[in-house]
């Protein structure tokens, strides 16, 4: 019972950190507890204390070493996380082959597994590769024009060209200038850490695939874990000899806990595996998904920031000029905000002052997304990215 225990606390466990990981610093739970946690963990907290210890243990200069260590790590490109996917990956695989190719072929499983699975991991690292060292879309001197006509500014959270301070060249549309790698990207997704790269215009496409070909890649080494398992079981006859033992056929309720147990005790490294996989998959068709999504409506993750920095600009603005409305039909000054403590997805908690009007609603200011031009031709800019057409029709 211990070993179940440990597992379905590992299932849970690791989806809820990822959870504060990618969403706890969105404005939607501002002021809440995920949101203190993923600054703790993810966002400096736990730095911070861990700072704070080593000044204290070491004085001035295991914190100036400390700083140097946080400075390489959160601010300046490094393959930290390059090298802790590769070691991932290359340790699921030689964990899969040690403990379980000896069992292929099997009941359930053929031979041609051995080769499938082999070319499976080689095309996955083939996508980190590209990912990871193509270009993302950089933009200088030489490619400004091009980029700067491909897309139109949209007056809203791109008003109008704009000079990056760092680079010193015009901002096109849908760029941003990346702070860690020190350079502006079209059409601007995210810097990813894992990839030690930017994802931009031009590498997106990559990116995708990556994402897409691991969910599968995971689900098929679970998949063949667990038909290697089953075919254990099957050739081993441990369903009969419960059976047997019981003295009576067995009903599956009665069974399985005996049959997982069988697999812990002599399996378990499988059965560990199997689940790891199982819940990497599920972590990653979500993120692959909100990606997928991204796609379809011709957005990125930083106009998806932008546009609900915007709103709320918008919503803030609308309720001040409320409020002043109000105050000067009552002929009074106009009340003082106060910060509702239980904002985020707890504000329902608290009860509001019934002298305010109510603030509006994000969803009253719609996007309107210039960019969206169908999802076959969103499709198509992903795959052919705008800039290079350009260029291209230019050459001629």
């Amino acid at each position: 019972m211990t070993g179940q225990w440990l597992l379905i606390s590992y299932a849970g466990l690791l989806p809820f950190l990822l959870f504060v990981l990618l969403c706890g610093d969105r404005p939607t739970f501002e002021g809440t507890f995920l949101q203190r946690m993923h600054h703790f963990i993810f966002a400096g907290g736990c730095c911070e204390l861990l700072h704070s210890l080593i000044g204290f243990l070491c004085g001035e200069r295991g914190t100036k070493s400390c700083s140097s260590v946080e400075d390489y790590l959160c601010d300046r490109p490094n393959p930290v996380l390059q090298l802790f996917y590769l070691s991932l990956l290359g340790g699921s695989y030689i964990a899969i082959v040690t403990t379980s190719i000896q069992y292929i072929p099997g009941f359930y499983v053929s031979v041609y597994h051995k080769y499938i699975g082999q070319g499976a991991v080689v095309v996955g690292l083939l996508l980190f590769v590209f990912t990871s060292f193509t270009d993302p879309g950089v933009i200088n001197s030489k490619n400004l024009e091009a980029h700067i006509s491909s897309y139109p500014y949209d007056g809203a959270i791109y008003e109008g060209k704009k000079e990056c301070r760092t680079c010193k060249i015009t901002r096109p549309a849908r760029s941003k200038h990346c702070s860690i790698c020190d350079r502006c990207v079209a059409r601007f997704d995210h810097h990813c850490g894992w990839m030690n790269n930017c994802i931009g215009e031009k590498n997106v496409r990559y990116f995708l695939s990556f994402l897409i070909w691991h969910v599968l890649l995971c689900l098929y080494g679970a998949f063949l874990l667990g038909a290697i398992l089953l075919g254990e079981v099957q050739d081993r006859k441990v369903i009969r000899a419960i059976t047997y033992y019981y003295g009576a056929p067995a009903t599956f309720r009665k069974v399985y806990p005996h049959v997982l147990q069988w697999l812990l005790a002599f399996y378990s490294t499988q059965v560990l595996m199997m689940i790891f996989l199982l819940v990497v998959a599920i972590l990653l068709a979500g993120f692959a998904a909100y990606h997928i999504w991204l796609i379809l409506v011709n957005t990125t993750t930083n106009e998806t920031y932008k546009w609900e920095m915007y709103q709320r600009w918008r919503a803030e603005l609308a309720y001040t000029k409320m409020l002043e409305e109000q105050s000067k039909r009552a002929g009074r000054d106009p009340p003082v905000q106060k910060r509702n403590p239980m904002c985020g997805m707890f504000n329902f908690l608290s009860g509001r002052d019934p002298t305010l009007p109510p603030r509006p609603k994000l969803s009253t200011f719609k996007r309107e997304n210039i960019y969206n031009r169908g999802i076959f031709a969103n499709l198509a800019e992903v795959v052919f990215p705008i800039s290079s057409r350009r260029r291209a029709k230019k050459k001629d």
